[in-house]
């Protein structure tokens, strides 16, 4: 089949379905000029004082705030970034009662900002921030305007609500999640690898019809799948935008 003939296929299951989650991770966000952690220009290969695993680490964090932030002010914390054709596609389709849920492997709000509702993200968002000592919430514009570490006004340390390397996923999003995937009737798995756990492992809760990959590399799961589509997720699913 050409990459035409499969999405085709792909709208054909999704006119018949009312009931899909799509699960995404990084290459949702690549063509809002997000940089893909395991991409050759992504933030795996750029050149720090310190591996970038080891900085966005809980151990590192307690220890060099200061080296932490400046990574993540810079890399992480991003302006002017703005949702894709897929981020609309997905919000469109949840609007129309097709799509019950995204869940994401991505920290930057921007299928929230594209309108999406029901978002189940497995490792945080760079929008939310709180204070470690008096748990006060700060938003991503307030930190913009407050030091390199920036502080509460009790004097606490406001950390991003954010899955560091060495946290645990928050249980209550794991199991709705579970609960999404066990239920649907068709998976939409784009722009992930599925190489990071416990959130990949989460595809093997899924029993429904229809299992499909879009990704522009070869994935774990693509021997498993009903339809796997090598494309811009933005191209594939830009039909809904």
């Amino acid at each position: 089949m050409t990459i035409q003939e499969k999405c085709e296929q792909l709208y054909q299951w999704i006119e018949e379905s009312d009931n899909i989650v799509f699960f995404g991770g990084a290459g949702v966000s690549t063509e809002s000029g997000i940089p893909d952690f395991r991409s050759v220009d992504g933030l795996y290969h750029m050149k720090y004082d310190y591996p970038p695993e080891e900085i966005i680490s809980h151990s590192f964090f307690m220890r060099n705030p200061k080296e932490f932030y400046r990574f993540y002010r810079d890399k992480l914390l991003l302006e002017n970034v703005h949702p894709n054709a897929a981020h609309y596609g997905l919000a469109n389709l949840e609007a129309q009662g097709k799509v019950r849920a995204v869940i994401t492997q991505n920290i930057d709000g921007l299928h929230q900002l594209a309108g999406s509702k029901e978002v189940m993200e497995l490792h945080g968002s760079t929008q939310r921030n709180y204070c470690m000592r008096c748990g006060r919430f700060y938003s991503a514009e307030d930190l913009k305007d407050m030091e390199l570490v920036p502080r509460c006004s009790c004097g606490g340390i406001i950390k991003p609500d954010v899955v560091l390397y060495e946290e645990g996923l928050d249980q209550d999003i794991l199991m709705k999640s579970v609960d999404y995937i066990s239920k649907a009737d068709m998976l939409i798995i784009g722009g992930t690898s599925l190489v990071v756990y416990p959130a990949a492992g989460l595809v093997d809760y899924f029993q429904g019809k229809h299992l499909v990959v879009i990704n522009l590399q070869p994935t774990g799961r693509d021997r498993y799948a009903d339809l796997v589509i090598e494309e811009k997720i933005g191209k594939v699913l830009g039909k809904y935008a």
